[in-house]
């Protein structure tokens, strides 16, 4: 294979994190594939794998080696996920093994959006009722749902992994005796949303609509989805939102409430371009919006903050499918081509971004090609086959643009 001669960014310091069951699996297809990139000479990287999550506790009694944290932010220019979470893999405090792990990075690293493209590509098909078959328009489906990853719902157990990762004093525990009108036992969780963390993913979700309207040469609009008719956190969310959107007077805007956008997600989803929601709210969102695209199977992520930056596949650790390399190394190898894409706008590297087109390209013709895919697809194809499949046509692909 040629090399690129022109002059090039430096190396990339990328730490690998493959966790648990089928997490590890699908990091050997990301592996794969680097190791193309890297070979061509377009992209160069220094990759640490550390091994970490609920398996590994169980094996040695810690989430991950001592220092990893420590390495994962003074030393890492992106992070990649494999997946957390293992059957009887549990903290004393009942907080899941590994959880310091990837919601410990998400909460200590401030990586406070998170980023779920939703794009049909040709060729996928949807299981409904049990058989594969075509159900939404491939021409129909790219938007961008932006969720705020460090609030809400899930705070406190975020700052529980944050201060089990980097260590330091814990918070003190917050403590309500009782709620009026409710008798016998009462368990509960907070949901503070403030106005700081509410404007920094509403605006990042506005530049992200300027990026893409100037990458795909249309116009974009945001939605703001929340329960501001019910809830004061996400009256706040609204409030910043529409703050935001005077700001961006060439940025058509929507609003919606959670449950009606629900059904919309699904009956039209050429509507939406891209909709930036409340953490729970886009928790639940981001699945179900995963089915549009074909499944968990093909759904990436990433999780950015204004230092730093982590890339996952959302599907989970899989343990029933775990050791049979059967599923899905779409949604990892996907992730990687964000990690390629948000390395390239961060540091306006060409190549970088480059490397995110050809990767994306390699799989959009692997799927509308008709090649072999996985279980979830509708194929038989292994979890090496597919990867080895894209990566294949990776390399092909470098080597028609360095020649």
């Amino acid at each position: 294979m040629k090399s690129y001669c022109r002059e090039k960014m430096g190396t990339y310091s990328v730490t690998l994190l493959p966790g648990d069951g089928t997490g590890r699996e699908v990091m050997e297809e990301v592996k794969r594939v680097l190791s193309v990139f890297q070979e061509s000479g377009l992209i160069r990287f220094e990759i640490t794998e550390i091994p970490c999550g609920g398996q590994h506790y169980l094996e040695n009694g810690e989430e991950w080696p001592e220092g990893s944290f420590e390495h994962c932010r003074d030393q890492s220019d992106a992070i990649v996920v494999g997946a957390v979470g293992w059957p009887g893999a549990t903290l004393p405090n009942g907080d899941v093994a590994g959880g310091q792990v990837l919601l410990g990075l998400r909460s200590a690293l401030d990586l406070y959006a998170n980023v779920r493209p939703v794009k049909l590509y040709k060729g996928v098909k949807h299981k409904v009722h049990g058989t594969f078959r075509d159900v939404w328009d491939h021409e129909l489906v790219d938007m961008v749902l932006v969720r705020e990853n460090t609030e809400g719902l899930y705070h406190a157990l975020l700052r529980r992994s944050a201060m089990a990762a980097k260590g330091g004093d814990k918070d003190d525990p917050l403590v309500i005796d009782r709620f009026p009108g409710l008798n016998g036992q009462v368990e509960w969780d907070v949901r503070p949303i403030s106005r700081n963390g509410s404007e920094r993913v509403v605006r990042f979700a506005f530049e992200l609509a300027k990026h893409r309207e100037s990458r795909m040469g249309a116009p974009q609009r945001v939605t703001c989805v929340d329960k501001s008719n019910v809830t004061r956190g996400c009256r706040l969310f609204r409030e910043v939102f529409r703050g935001v959107a005077s700001d961006n007077p060439e940025i058509e805007t929507n609003e919606a409430f959670i449950d009606a956008f629900s059904m919309w997600l699904v009956r039209n989803p050429e509507e939406l371009d891209v909709v930036v929601l409340p953490n729970m709210f886009g928790d639940i969102a981001t699945d179900l919006a995963s089915v549009l695209q074909g499944g968990m199977g093909m759904a990436a992520s990433a999780n950015i903050g204004d230092k730093h930056m982590l890339f996952e596949p959302v599907h989970g650790s899989s343990p029933k499918h775990a050791g049979q390399a059967k599923v899905n190394p779409i949604a990892a190898l996907s992730s990687v081509q964000l990690m390629f894409e948000t390395l390239g706008s961060k540091n306006d590297d060409e190549d970088a971004k480059l490397g995110s087109a050809i990767l994306e390209r390699a799989i959009s013709e692997h799927l509308s090609s008709g090649a072999p895919v996985t279980y979830d697809l509708g194929g038989a194809a292994s979890t090496i086959q597919v990867g080895n499949a894209i990566a294949e046509r990776c390399m092909v692909l470098l080597a028609e643009q360095s020649s």
